[in-house]
């Protein structure tokens, strides 16, 4: 059976032989793998692909372990129940978002470029931990090679917005030409690609207590096709910052589980945060292999019938729900 390969799988192979870099050749193996026609005839070449970009994340892995390869420091380990990464044009007020919203110690200046590097802080919702990065401003002619790497990696985006500035739609569709254009924001994700859907990024409309927001939000709407979801926020106030933070644990798609010990209290502070459709043998392997292993029964406190009901290790759990796991 032909390949017949499309001209986008020949422009990103094309792209890997010209690739300098690791973040260059990763994402121009991911594009490979995304716009390669998937039927009988490509199986042996999806299967190299996928050899490849096996092969160099795992080796990349070893070279980091090892100490031999530069770290690259916009790429941020992510931590917590997920990572957001916020992006923005100059004085969008990114910076001030991640400040308010979080520990981190970030640079919040007047003038442009005050952010030269990326600033993870850890953003509370409730009782999880979610982490925002502060990145550099949104200059297309001065985007690192690296940085689309970094956005790969992340869980979901922030696009921030001064609602202040007249030119923020021209900034919103610039911010989403370049993500469609790298292929980082996608309609659907293949697996093994490193991406984004429409619903993993939010814009945040900041400056809402300088302007009227609303008729703003309104005209961004009606002039940006496949416009995300809008949320309007000030860093000064306050304003709709809760929101914005359930928005994201929401689009995460993660539960929280917590667990106790048989004739114990639940412990109710430090919940492991899974993702949605896990079972009761996820949260096992979650917590340690020897714990998934041993584990005969376990019950359920809120999603079950009844509180405490015995069941199997493939029980889908609930956000919130309490097990107790017995070896």
């Amino acid at each position: 059976m032909p390949a017949n390969l499309t001209q986008q799988y020949y422009a990103a192979e094309e792209a890997c032989k010209k690739a300098s870099t690791y973040e260059e050749k990763l994402a121009a193996l991911e594009e490979m793998l995304a716009t390669v026609p998937k039927h009988k005839g490509t199986e042996k070449i999806q299967a190299e692909i996928k050899k490849r970009l096996s092969r160099m994340r795992k080796e990349d892995g070893q070279t980091q372990g090892g100490g031999s390869r530069q770290e690259d420091p916009f790429l941020i380990d992510a931590q917590g129940a997920g990572q957001v990464l916020l992006l923005g044009h100059p004085n969008s007020g990114k910076s001030a978002l991640v400040q308010t919203l979080t520990n981190a110690k970030t640079q919040v200046a007047e003038y442009p470029f005050a952010t030269v590097l990326p600033i993870p802080g850890m953003m509370k919702h409730e009782d999880v931990s979610i982490q925002l990065v502060d990145t550099p401003p949104f200059v297309l002619d001065g985007i690192p090679g690296n940085f689309s790497s970094a956005i790969r990696n992340s869980h979901m985006l922030g696009l921030v917005l001064d609602l202040t500035d007249p030119d923020c739609i021209d900034h919103l569709t610039t911010m989403l030409e370049y993500l469609r254009e790298k292929r980082i924001l996608r309609e659907e994700v293949p697996e093994g690609v490193r991406a984004l859907t429409l619903d993993k990024v939010l814009i945040l409309g900041n400056k809402a207590d300088l302007t009227d927001w609303d008729e703003i939000v309104e005209m961004i709407e009606e002039l940006v096709p496949d416009c995300p979801t809008i949320v309007p926020v000030s860093a000064v106030t306050g304003f709709n910052l809760d929101q914005f933070r359930a928005l994201v644990f929401e689009r995460l798609q993660v539960i929280r589980v917590y667990t106790k010990r048989p004739g114990k209290k639940p412990d109710l502070e430090r919940p492991f945060v899974l993702p949605v459709n896990s079972t009761v043998s996820d949260l096992a392997h979650s917590i340690h292999k020897d714990i998934a292993d041993n584990l005969r029964t376990a019950k359920v406190w809120g999603s079950a019938k009844f509180d405490g009901q015995a069941v199997n290790h493939d029980y889908v759990l609930a956000d919130r729900d309490i097990v107790e796991l017995n070896d």
